[in-house]
Protein backbone atom coordinates (compact mmCIF):
# COMPACT_ATOMS: atom_id res chain seq x y z
CA UNK A 1 0.00 0.00 0.00
CA UNK A 2 1.12 3.52 -1.35
CA UNK A 3 1.68 5.95 1.85
CA UNK A 4 1.34 9.61 2.08
CA UNK A 5 4.91 11.49 2.84
CA UNK A 6 5.22 14.70 4.58
CA UNK A 7 7.68 17.67 4.99
CA UNK A 8 8.27 18.00 8.94
CA UNK A 9 11.86 19.75 9.17
CA UNK A 10 13.85 22.29 6.72
CA UNK A 11 17.40 23.31 6.99
CA UNK A 12 20.07 25.60 5.03
CA UNK A 13 23.12 27.28 4.39
CA UNK A 14 23.33 29.59 1.47
CA UNK A 15 24.74 32.67 0.13
CA UNK A 16 21.64 34.58 1.21
CA UNK A 17 21.24 33.04 4.42
CA UNK A 18 22.79 30.53 6.90
CA UNK A 19 18.61 29.74 8.15
CA UNK A 20 15.60 28.89 6.60
CA UNK A 21 14.28 32.51 8.23
CA UNK A 22 17.12 34.87 7.11
CA UNK A 23 17.08 32.92 3.39
CA UNK A 24 13.40 33.25 2.68
CA UNK A 25 13.81 37.10 3.62
CA UNK A 26 16.36 37.23 1.31
CA UNK A 27 15.30 35.68 -1.47
CA UNK A 28 11.60 37.39 -1.61
CA UNK A 29 13.62 40.73 -1.06
CA UNK A 30 15.44 39.88 -4.12
CA UNK A 31 18.74 39.85 -1.78
CA UNK A 32 22.24 38.96 -3.80
CA UNK A 33 24.05 36.40 -2.99
CA UNK A 34 26.75 37.04 -5.45
CA UNK A 35 30.48 38.21 -5.05
CA UNK A 36 34.26 38.56 -5.66
CA UNK A 37 35.51 34.69 -4.83
CA UNK A 38 37.42 34.90 -1.46
CA UNK A 39 38.49 31.57 -1.08
CA UNK A 40 41.79 31.47 -3.22
CA UNK A 41 43.53 34.29 -5.30
CA UNK A 42 41.91 34.06 -8.64
CA UNK A 43 44.53 36.61 -10.35
CA UNK A 44 44.43 33.95 -12.87
CA UNK A 45 41.35 33.31 -13.74
CA UNK A 46 39.14 35.01 -15.80
CA UNK A 47 36.29 34.38 -13.63
CA UNK A 48 36.53 36.06 -10.26
CA UNK A 49 32.94 36.01 -8.78
CA UNK A 50 30.79 33.54 -7.40
CA UNK A 51 27.94 32.86 -4.89
CA UNK A 52 29.98 32.13 -1.39
CA UNK A 53 28.02 31.11 2.14
CA UNK A 54 29.42 33.87 4.39
CA UNK A 55 29.59 33.62 8.25
CA UNK A 56 28.95 29.98 8.94
CA UNK A 57 30.46 28.08 11.70
CA UNK A 58 30.61 24.29 11.69
CA UNK A 59 31.84 24.62 14.92
CA UNK A 60 27.59 25.33 15.85
CA UNK A 61 26.60 21.84 14.32
CA UNK A 62 29.68 19.74 15.09
CA UNK A 63 32.73 18.67 17.58
CA UNK A 64 35.43 20.61 16.37
CA UNK A 65 37.59 17.64 15.87
CA UNK A 66 35.02 16.21 13.47
CA UNK A 67 35.38 19.57 11.77
CA UNK A 68 39.08 18.79 11.76
CA UNK A 69 38.36 15.52 9.53
CA UNK A 70 35.77 16.53 7.36
CA UNK A 71 35.32 18.50 4.23
CA UNK A 72 33.45 21.88 3.74
CA UNK A 73 30.78 20.13 2.07
CA UNK A 74 29.96 17.75 4.98
CA UNK A 75 30.04 20.59 7.40
CA UNK A 76 27.27 22.48 5.46
CA UNK A 77 25.42 19.30 5.13
CA UNK A 78 25.69 18.88 8.84
CA UNK A 79 24.23 22.84 9.61
CA UNK A 80 21.59 21.88 7.21
CA UNK A 81 20.44 18.51 8.63
CA UNK A 82 20.64 19.58 12.57
CA UNK A 83 18.36 22.85 11.44
CA UNK A 84 16.00 20.31 10.17
CA UNK A 85 16.41 17.49 12.40
CA UNK A 86 15.45 20.53 14.90
CA UNK A 87 13.02 22.37 13.59
CA UNK A 88 10.96 18.51 13.08
CA UNK A 89 11.39 17.64 16.63
CA UNK A 90 12.09 13.72 15.20
CA UNK A 91 15.45 13.54 17.15
CA UNK A 92 14.63 10.37 19.65
CA UNK A 93 10.59 9.84 18.08
CA UNK A 94 11.82 7.30 15.59
CA UNK A 95 13.22 3.54 14.91
CA UNK A 96 16.46 3.56 13.89
CA UNK A 97 15.72 0.71 11.52
CA UNK A 98 12.87 2.54 9.72
CA UNK A 99 14.60 5.54 9.47
CA UNK A 100 17.51 6.70 6.94
CA UNK A 101 19.39 9.34 5.17
CA UNK A 102 19.68 10.32 1.06
CA UNK A 103 21.94 13.13 0.59
CA UNK A 104 23.29 14.20 -2.81
CA UNK A 105 26.52 15.93 -4.21
CA UNK A 106 27.89 16.07 -7.21
CA UNK A 107 31.54 16.47 -6.59
CA UNK A 108 31.64 15.65 -3.13
CA UNK A 109 35.22 16.38 -1.59
CA UNK A 110 36.97 18.25 -4.56
CA UNK A 111 38.43 21.25 -1.66
CA UNK A 112 40.00 18.18 0.15
CA UNK A 113 41.22 16.75 -3.10
CA UNK A 114 43.21 19.34 -4.25
CA UNK A 115 44.38 20.21 -0.72
CA UNK A 116 45.83 16.82 -0.71
CA UNK A 117 46.93 16.41 -4.01
CA UNK A 118 49.10 19.72 -3.74
CA UNK A 119 51.02 18.06 -0.62
CA UNK A 120 51.30 15.40 -2.33
CA UNK A 121 53.37 16.73 -5.20
CA UNK A 122 55.16 19.57 -2.84
CA UNK A 123 55.91 16.79 0.21
CA UNK A 124 55.44 13.43 -1.00
CA UNK A 125 53.22 11.08 0.44
CA UNK A 126 53.93 10.52 3.84
CA UNK A 127 52.17 13.96 4.38
CA UNK A 128 48.66 12.63 2.82
CA UNK A 129 46.24 12.59 6.12
CA UNK A 130 44.52 9.37 7.44
CA UNK A 131 41.24 11.36 6.59
CA UNK A 132 41.71 11.64 3.48
CA UNK A 133 39.59 9.44 1.70
CA UNK A 134 37.03 9.64 3.89
CA UNK A 135 36.72 13.61 3.46
CA UNK A 136 36.75 13.24 0.01
CA UNK A 137 34.23 10.21 -1.11
CA UNK A 138 30.89 12.17 -1.99
CA UNK A 139 28.97 9.40 0.46
CA UNK A 140 30.07 11.09 3.28
CA UNK A 141 27.37 13.76 3.99
CA UNK A 142 25.34 10.93 4.19
CA UNK A 143 27.00 8.44 6.19
CA UNK A 144 28.18 10.99 8.67
CA UNK A 145 24.18 12.69 9.23
CA UNK A 146 23.46 8.77 9.74
CA UNK A 147 25.98 8.78 12.30
CA UNK A 148 25.00 11.64 13.77
CA UNK A 149 21.37 10.61 14.62
CA UNK A 150 21.78 6.65 14.80
CA UNK A 151 19.94 5.99 11.49
CA UNK A 152 19.84 2.61 10.91
CA UNK A 153 17.89 2.28 7.73
CA UNK A 154 19.35 3.07 4.15
CA UNK A 155 22.10 5.64 3.69
CA UNK A 156 22.92 6.50 0.21
CA UNK A 157 24.37 9.77 -1.60
CA UNK A 158 22.51 10.43 -5.31
CA UNK A 159 25.20 11.58 -7.60
CA UNK A 160 24.12 13.13 -10.58
CA UNK A 161 25.54 16.30 -11.11
CA UNK A 162 23.25 19.62 -10.78
CA UNK A 163 20.07 16.97 -10.16
CA UNK A 164 21.77 15.45 -7.22
CA UNK A 165 20.05 16.99 -4.02
CA UNK A 166 16.45 16.55 -6.13
CA UNK A 167 17.04 12.83 -6.82
CA UNK A 168 18.15 12.41 -3.41
CA UNK A 169 14.72 13.84 -2.04
CA UNK A 170 12.70 12.19 -4.84
CA UNK A 171 14.17 8.72 -3.91
CA UNK A 172 13.86 9.42 -0.23
CA UNK A 173 10.53 10.35 -0.89
CA UNK A 174 9.80 7.04 -2.98
CA UNK A 175 11.25 4.92 0.40
CA UNK A 176 9.12 6.30 2.38
CA UNK A 177 6.02 5.75 0.25
CA UNK A 178 6.86 2.42 -0.61
CA UNK A 179 6.98 1.09 2.82
CA UNK A 180 11.44 1.14 3.14
CA UNK A 181 11.10 3.19 5.63
CA UNK A 182 9.34 5.52 8.07
CA UNK A 183 11.68 8.66 8.43
CA UNK A 184 13.71 10.25 6.11
CA UNK A 185 16.40 13.03 6.17
CA UNK A 186 17.22 13.89 2.62
CA UNK A 187 19.14 16.93 0.62
CA UNK A 188 21.84 17.65 -0.80
CA UNK A 189 25.53 19.68 -0.28
CA UNK A 190 28.50 21.15 -2.62
CA UNK A 191 30.97 22.89 -2.02
CA UNK A 192 32.90 23.30 -5.86
CA UNK A 193 33.96 27.03 -5.05
CA UNK A 194 37.59 25.76 -5.76
CA UNK A 195 40.84 26.66 -7.81
CA UNK A 196 40.61 23.60 -10.21
CA UNK A 197 36.45 23.39 -10.37
CA UNK A 198 36.43 26.99 -11.18
CA UNK A 199 38.95 26.25 -14.06
CA UNK A 200 37.29 23.33 -15.08
CA UNK A 201 33.86 25.30 -15.23
CA UNK A 202 35.81 28.24 -17.35
CA UNK A 203 37.60 26.08 -19.68
CA UNK A 204 33.62 24.72 -20.23
CA UNK A 205 32.66 27.87 -21.32
CA UNK A 206 29.73 27.24 -18.82
CA UNK A 207 30.87 30.54 -16.79
CA UNK A 208 29.13 33.89 -16.86
CA UNK A 209 32.89 35.75 -17.68
CA UNK A 210 31.56 39.02 -16.51
CA UNK A 211 33.10 41.18 -13.41
CA UNK A 212 29.80 42.93 -12.85
CA UNK A 213 28.28 41.06 -9.86
CA UNK A 214 24.60 42.85 -10.51
CA UNK A 215 24.76 40.95 -13.99
CA UNK A 216 26.15 37.92 -13.63
CA UNK A 217 23.44 35.24 -12.88
CA UNK A 218 20.74 36.07 -15.08
CA UNK A 219 18.44 33.38 -15.80
CA UNK A 220 16.15 33.71 -19.29
CA UNK A 221 17.39 37.43 -19.72
CA UNK A 222 18.29 37.53 -23.51
CA UNK A 223 21.83 39.06 -21.81
CA UNK A 224 22.63 35.69 -19.93
CA UNK A 225 25.90 34.38 -20.52
CA UNK A 226 26.96 31.37 -17.93
CA UNK A 227 25.75 30.73 -14.48
CA UNK A 228 27.65 31.62 -11.33
CA UNK A 229 29.04 29.02 -9.72
CA UNK A 230 27.61 28.99 -5.65
CA UNK A 231 28.08 26.37 -2.42
CA UNK A 232 25.39 25.35 -0.16
CA UNK A 233 23.15 22.67 1.34
CA UNK A 234 19.77 22.24 2.13
CA UNK A 235 18.29 19.80 4.04
CA UNK A 236 14.25 18.10 4.80
CA UNK A 237 12.96 15.66 7.65
CA UNK A 238 10.23 13.48 5.80
CA UNK A 239 8.00 11.06 7.20
CA UNK A 240 5.00 9.02 6.36
CA UNK A 241 1.83 10.93 7.74
CA UNK A 242 0.47 8.23 9.97
CA UNK A 243 4.24 8.62 11.26
CA UNK A 244 4.06 12.31 11.61
CA UNK A 245 0.62 12.36 13.11
CA UNK A 246 0.65 9.99 15.61
CA UNK A 247 3.56 11.96 17.04
CA UNK A 248 1.79 15.46 17.28
CA UNK A 249 4.73 16.68 14.26
CA UNK A 250 3.88 20.17 12.75
CA UNK A 251 3.36 19.75 8.62
CA UNK A 252 4.76 21.88 6.30
CA UNK A 253 3.31 20.30 3.26
CA UNK A 254 2.78 16.96 1.19
CA UNK A 255 5.55 15.08 -0.92
CA UNK A 256 3.42 14.85 -3.59
CA UNK A 257 5.55 13.18 -6.71
CA UNK A 258 8.71 12.51 -8.33
CA UNK A 259 10.12 12.32 -11.91
CA UNK A 260 13.62 11.24 -13.00
CA UNK A 261 14.97 11.10 -16.48
CA UNK A 262 17.93 10.80 -18.66
CA UNK A 263 17.87 12.87 -21.97
CA UNK A 264 20.56 10.50 -23.18
CA UNK A 265 21.97 12.80 -25.86
CA UNK A 266 24.88 14.52 -24.52
CA UNK A 267 27.76 14.56 -21.80
CA UNK A 268 27.11 18.05 -21.28
CA UNK A 269 24.48 19.75 -23.59
CA UNK A 270 20.52 19.20 -22.85
CA UNK A 271 18.61 17.75 -25.38
CA UNK A 272 17.60 21.06 -27.32
CA UNK A 273 14.33 19.80 -28.18
CA UNK A 274 13.67 18.99 -23.82
CA UNK A 275 11.81 15.86 -24.05
CA UNK A 276 13.46 13.89 -21.18
CA UNK A 277 12.81 16.72 -19.18
CA UNK A 278 9.58 17.40 -19.98
CA UNK A 279 8.98 13.63 -18.70
CA UNK A 280 10.11 14.42 -15.32
CA UNK A 281 8.34 17.35 -14.96
CA UNK A 282 4.78 15.59 -16.38
CA UNK A 283 5.62 12.28 -14.08
CA UNK A 284 6.11 15.06 -11.08
CA UNK A 285 2.54 16.62 -11.87
CA UNK A 286 0.75 13.66 -12.56
CA UNK A 287 1.62 12.41 -9.62
CA UNK A 288 0.64 15.50 -7.86
CA UNK A 289 -2.66 15.42 -8.89
CA UNK A 290 -2.35 17.05 -12.06
CA UNK A 291 -3.00 20.53 -10.64
CA UNK A 292 -4.42 23.50 -12.58
CA UNK A 293 -1.01 25.30 -13.83
CA UNK A 294 -2.59 28.99 -12.67
CA UNK A 295 -1.89 26.93 -8.82
CA UNK A 296 1.42 26.22 -9.85
CA UNK A 297 5.25 27.49 -8.63
CA UNK A 298 8.01 26.18 -10.60
CA UNK A 299 11.32 26.71 -8.99
CA UNK A 300 12.83 26.37 -12.32
CA UNK A 301 16.60 25.34 -13.06
CA UNK A 302 16.97 28.28 -14.53
CA UNK A 303 21.20 28.25 -14.70
CA UNK A 304 21.46 31.75 -17.12
CA UNK A 305 23.11 29.23 -19.48
CA UNK A 306 22.08 29.81 -23.17
CA UNK A 307 20.64 26.18 -23.75
CA UNK A 308 19.16 25.16 -20.37
CA UNK A 309 16.88 28.03 -20.04
CA UNK A 310 15.66 27.86 -23.43
CA UNK A 311 15.68 23.76 -23.32
CA UNK A 312 13.57 24.14 -19.73
CA UNK A 313 11.20 26.84 -21.36
CA UNK A 314 10.35 24.33 -24.25
CA UNK A 315 9.80 21.50 -21.31
CA UNK A 316 7.76 23.17 -19.71
CA UNK A 317 5.58 23.83 -22.83
CA UNK A 318 5.85 20.12 -23.73
CA UNK A 319 3.82 19.27 -20.40
CA UNK A 320 1.59 22.47 -20.03
CA UNK A 321 0.50 23.35 -23.35
CA UNK A 322 -1.00 26.82 -23.54
CA UNK A 323 -1.65 26.48 -20.01
CA UNK A 324 2.48 26.77 -19.24
CA UNK A 325 1.69 31.02 -20.02
CA UNK A 326 -0.45 30.20 -16.73
CA UNK A 327 2.54 28.72 -14.55
CA UNK A 328 3.97 31.35 -11.85
CA UNK A 329 7.81 30.54 -12.12
CA UNK A 330 10.84 31.60 -11.22
CA UNK A 331 14.48 30.91 -10.92
CA UNK A 332 16.44 31.61 -7.74
CA UNK A 333 19.75 30.79 -9.19
CA UNK A 334 19.47 34.57 -9.53
CA UNK A 335 20.20 35.07 -5.89
CA UNK A 336 21.98 32.44 -5.05
CA UNK A 337 23.69 31.72 -7.94
CA UNK A 338 23.94 27.29 -8.75
CA UNK A 339 24.88 25.52 -5.57
CA UNK A 340 25.28 22.42 -8.28
CA UNK A 341 24.93 19.09 -6.06
CA UNK A 342 23.14 21.50 -3.20
CA UNK A 343 20.50 23.62 -5.55
CA UNK A 344 18.03 21.03 -5.83
CA UNK A 345 17.13 20.38 -1.91
CA UNK A 346 17.71 24.44 -0.84
CA UNK A 347 15.09 25.09 -4.27
CA UNK A 348 12.39 22.12 -3.05
CA UNK A 349 12.50 24.56 0.67
CA UNK A 350 12.16 27.45 -1.51
CA UNK A 351 9.08 25.42 -3.41
CA UNK A 352 7.56 24.96 0.07
CA UNK A 353 8.14 27.99 1.58
CA UNK A 354 6.45 30.01 -1.65
CA UNK A 355 3.47 27.60 -1.61
CA UNK A 356 2.84 28.12 2.00
CA UNK A 357 3.52 31.99 2.16
CA UNK A 358 1.62 32.63 -1.08
CA UNK A 359 4.91 34.92 -2.52
CA UNK A 360 6.22 34.00 -5.77
CA UNK A 361 10.41 34.72 -5.20
CA UNK A 362 11.42 36.90 -8.03
CA UNK A 363 13.84 36.42 -10.88
CA UNK A 364 15.75 39.64 -10.18
CA UNK A 365 17.95 40.63 -13.25
CA UNK A 366 15.17 40.06 -15.78
CA UNK A 367 15.02 43.16 -17.39
CA UNK A 368 15.76 41.96 -20.93
CA UNK A 369 13.58 38.63 -21.51
CA UNK A 370 14.92 36.17 -24.18
CA UNK A 371 12.10 36.05 -26.41
CA UNK A 372 12.10 32.10 -26.83
CA UNK A 373 12.12 32.22 -23.07
CA UNK A 374 8.33 33.86 -23.26
CA UNK A 375 6.60 32.08 -19.32
CA UNK A 376 6.17 34.15 -16.20
CA UNK A 377 9.23 34.16 -14.74
CA UNK A 378 8.37 36.66 -12.21
CA UNK A 379 10.78 39.55 -13.15
CA UNK A 380 12.19 41.40 -10.73
CA UNK A 381 10.18 41.51 -7.64
CA UNK A 382 8.43 38.78 -5.48
CA UNK A 383 4.51 39.11 -5.70
CA UNK A 384 1.59 37.55 -3.81
CA UNK A 385 -0.07 34.89 -5.23
CA UNK A 386 -2.19 31.53 -4.14
CA UNK A 387 -0.37 28.17 -5.06
CA UNK A 388 -1.74 24.71 -4.33
CA UNK A 389 1.42 22.99 -5.91
CA UNK A 390 5.04 23.46 -6.29
CA UNK A 391 7.16 21.80 -8.34
CA UNK A 392 11.10 22.50 -8.66
CA UNK A 393 13.61 21.53 -11.23
CA UNK A 394 16.88 20.38 -11.76
CA UNK A 395 18.82 19.49 -14.99
CA UNK A 396 21.89 17.75 -14.76
CA UNK A 397 24.92 17.13 -16.42
CA UNK A 398 24.67 13.32 -18.44
CA UNK A 399 21.69 14.36 -18.87
CA UNK A 400 19.91 13.82 -15.52
CA UNK A 401 16.63 15.37 -15.05
CA UNK A 402 14.49 15.62 -11.88
CA UNK A 403 11.57 17.24 -10.61
CA UNK A 404 10.10 17.16 -7.64
CA UNK A 405 6.58 17.90 -6.48
CA UNK A 406 4.75 19.52 -3.23
CA UNK A 407 1.18 20.29 -2.46
CA UNK A 408 -0.23 21.93 0.74
CA UNK A 409 -1.04 19.69 3.15
CA UNK A 410 -4.87 19.33 4.25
Amino acid sequence: MERKVVVTGLGVITPVGNDVKTFWKNITDGVLGIGPITRFDTTDYAVKIGAEVKDFDPKQYMDKNDVRKSDHNVHMAMGAAVQAVEDSGIEGHFDPERAGVYFGSGIGGIETFEDTFTKLLNKGPRFVSPYFIPMMIPNMAAGTIAIRYGMQGPALPAVSACASGTNAMGEAYRAIKHGYCDVMITGGTEAALTRSSVAGFIKMQALNMTDDVERASLPFNKDRGGFVIGEGAGALVLESEEHAKARGAKIYAEFSGYGSTCDAYHMTAPDPEGKAGAAAIRNAWIESGSIDASKIYVNAHGTGTPLNDVCETKALKQVFGDDAYKLMISSTKSMTGHMLGGTGAVEGIASILAMNEGIIPPTIGLDNPDPECDLDYTPLKARKAEVECALSTSLGFGGHNACVGFKKYR
